[in-house]
């Protein structure tokens, strides 16, 4: 019963703990359903460094034969590499193997199409459809697919980063940045970009092992080793990665885990200021930071369902400048519809060169803001009840119904609750001008669905 609570098959891919719901066979099986799904091609396969990896990548690979996919193996590297590497290889597909910010115990799959986007709602229910239904279409032996291998992929996602940014102003500035890469998929390479760009760079948790020395999300109560490291160096910035490359963390100068939060409106309003037309795009349960981002670059601000693709499919359609998730992840257009922390590294760094501003001092030009993030578990058969019970508590309240129940209040104060699209809980954030208020707005929704029957 463990193993199967543990497995989690949904839109936004299959991950499970390895040893118990995240199997060879269950491998396989995905694997044989998105050859089918593709009818054939060329399959580029990323992963992180959890250990459990190199099982999965071969188990996966097996699978994708046999459907007569070809496959290409770039290796260990941030995940936004292998979305380039599709593109750039003009494959058909490709996969992530990473658990992302999950403990080292998990693994997942996350399959992208060929512009190297993350499969939307629909395309991931076909992908289910075919796996549930077990109808995979096999080759012959003399029609199976080949494996190859691509060492460059990474040499070229760190030149796009480059070339996107003006290194000499970042090395006139000569930061001296403290890199904490959770020994994941960035541990190799960020340490160089970052030095590329002309910082000092003293780096921790730098062997790409899958060993997670703290828990791989990049919250403020994870990084207090990071926090530690930038006071003892005297360092202008700390910079905390994730598991699989994507996300970003901040730490000032003072030694200070500012929420990553910050991380999205800082490069967002680096985005902003460039030449170029178009919005901004995030989630509903992003920051009102980045409103403020929008206001002050005369930007319109559009939002999204959760979901990295909703993000992403909404910034195509628009024409964005710029967007991304409050949860970390930064998504710059200039170099690809994917969330990149390397990139947001190098968009940070930038703007504090050419605006000749520190972190604090970057901060302190946003009105002061608290935001809470909690849950609940909540079984899928009882969100529904739980969503009507909120909107029937909240009757009379500016409300957005686009996904699950956002709350305004007066002083641009909100609440969003929303039923996970990866587990069984709801989730519920708030925001304030102080944490008590925005920590009251929480609780009070929770009381809601508690009492609801979650």
């Amino acid at each position: 019963m463990a193993g199967m609570q543990s497995l989690k098959i949904g839109v936004s891919g299959v991950r499970g703990i390895v040893g118990q719901s995240l199997t060879p066979q269950l491998v396989v099986g995905f694997a044989e359903a998105f050859g089918t799904y593709l009818d054939g091609g060329l399959v580029v396969i990323g992963r992180d460094p959890r250990p459990s990896g190199e099982m999965v990548l071969n188990a996966l690979t097996g699978g994708l034969l046999s459907t007569g996919c070809s496959v290409i193996d770039v290796g260990i590297c941030p995940t936004p590499t292998m979305q380039h590497a599709v593109v750039d290889l003009g494959a058909d597909g490709g996969i992530a193997i990473t658990a992302s910010h999950h403990p080292a115990a998990w693994n997942a799959l996350k399959f992208c199409r060929e512009d190297g986007v993350f499969l939307n709602q629909y395309q991931a229910e076909e992908l289910l459809n075919v796996y549930h239904q077990g109808a995979f279409v096999l080759r012959p032996y003399d029609a199976l697919g080949r494996v190859g291998v691509d060492e460059g992929a990474v040499n070229r996602h760190l030149s796009k980063v480059l070339s996107s940014v003006d290194r000499e102003a970042i090395a006139a500035m000569a930061p001296k940045v403290v890199i904490d890469s959770v020994n994941g998929a960035g541990a190799d390479f960020a340490e160089g970009l970052l030095q590329k760009m002309g910082c000092e760079v003293i780096a921790i948790n730098d062997v790409p092992n899958g060993r997670f020395p703290r828990e791989p999300e990049p919250l403020p109560e994870n990084l207090g080793q990071l926090c530690d490291a930038v006071r003892e160096h005297g360092a202008d910035i700390g910079f905390a990665q994730d598991a699989d490359g994507d996300r970003l963390a901040i730490v000032s100068a003072e030694g200070e885990a500012i929420g990553e939060e910050f991380t999205l409106a800082f490069a967002a309003d680096a985005m902003a200021a460039r030449d170029a037309e178009g919005p901004l795009v995030t989630n509903l349960s992003t920051s009102r930071l980045i409103e403020e981002v929008a206001e002050r670059h005369g930007r319109t601000l559009l939002r999204t369902k959760v979901g990295e693709v909703n993000v992403v499919e909404r910034m195509i359609a628009t024409g964005a400048v710029g967007g991304g998730e409050g949860n970390g992840g930064v998504i710059d257009p200039k170099l690809h519809y994917c969330r990149d922390n390397l990139a947001a590294m190098a968009l940070i760094l930038q703007a504090m060169a050419q605006r000749d501003m520190t972190v604090e001092q970057w901060r302190r030009q946003f009105r002061t803001s608290a935001i809470v993030k909690d849950r609940l578990d909540c079984p899928a058969g009882k969100t529904q009840r739980v969503i009507l019970a909120l909107r029937r508590h909240y009757e009379g309240r500016e409300i957005d119904l686009t996904e699950g129940v956002k709350v305004f209040f007066d002083g641009g104060a909100w609440m969003h609750a929303r039923p996970s699209n990866t587990e069984p809980i709801l989730r519920v954030i708030a925001e304030a001008d102080d944490r008590e208020t925005a920590r009251r707005l929480c609780d009070e929704a929770l009381q809601v669905a508690a009492e609801a029957g979650c």
